[in-house]
């Protein structure tokens, strides 16, 4: 009887050990569909999440040690496929001195509503057409690993297209800082603001500082 509990004790810490190491593979949280990988069924998936070994963070997704993550940590895990965009990719940029209530992020317009629904780190989709979310996108360090963000001159551009959507003072403070980089690049500026059709806001707001 012994030896059938510990080897059933042997078979749960094998299959945590499973856990940690996809966790790990997939920056900290993992779909259900990846967990019944492991050989676990939605009743074993339940019993993990009652004994505490792992977390729901949504539905279909799973997580260990969720409330100890930064934000970046979770945005990357849950929205690898999106772009930084407006307030917070003008914070990671230093554009803005204040973080943002919540994460601004472009996504391809057929993307689900459901996904956005989680209680924390609040999130705030923008849904773009898929070649214009591509457009002028970088890679910058975040989290745990990299995430997509807008180069500098293509986020001007949209700040300025989408500027009822800020308020005064953050777009007021954005333009000055990009006006103030030494690495900005006015020709790139110009040419996604013509992609942007933007032209002549950017003239008009930013021109004459030049």
């Amino acid at each position: 009887m012994g030896e059938e509990k510990l080897s059933r004790q042997e078979k749960r810490d094998k299959q945590i050990n499973q856990i940690q190491k996809l966790m790990e593979e997939n920056n900290g949280i993992v779909k259900t569909s990846q967990l019944y990988t492991l050989g676990m069924d939605y009743r074993r998936i339940q019993s993990f999440v009652d004994y505490g070994i792992i977390e729901r963070v949504k539905n279909g997704y799973y997580s260990m040690n969720y409330h100890q993550k930064t934000e970046e940590e979770i945005i990357l895990s849950l929205f690898s496929d999106s772009v930084l965009s407006m307030e917070s990719a003008l914070y990671c940029y230093r554009y803005l001195t204040e973080k943002p209530y919540r994460w601004t992020i472009a996504v391809d317009k057929n993307t689900s509503k459901s996904r956005f629904k989680i209680e924390y780190p609040l999130v705030q989709p923008y849904y773009t057409e898929p070649e214009v979310l591509t457009l002028g996108t970088e890679k910058i360090s975040f989290g745990s690993g990299e995430m997509n963000i807008y180069c500098k001159e293509r986020l001007i551009c949209d700040v300025l297209k989408y500027e009822e959507r800020m308020n005064r003072e953050s777009l007021q403070m954005a333009l000055k800082a990009f006006l103030s980089d030494k690495e900005k690049d006015i020709a790139k500026l110009l040419d996604y603001a013509k992609e942007r059709k933007v032209l002549s806001k950017v003239r008009n707001q930013i021109g004459v500082w030049l």
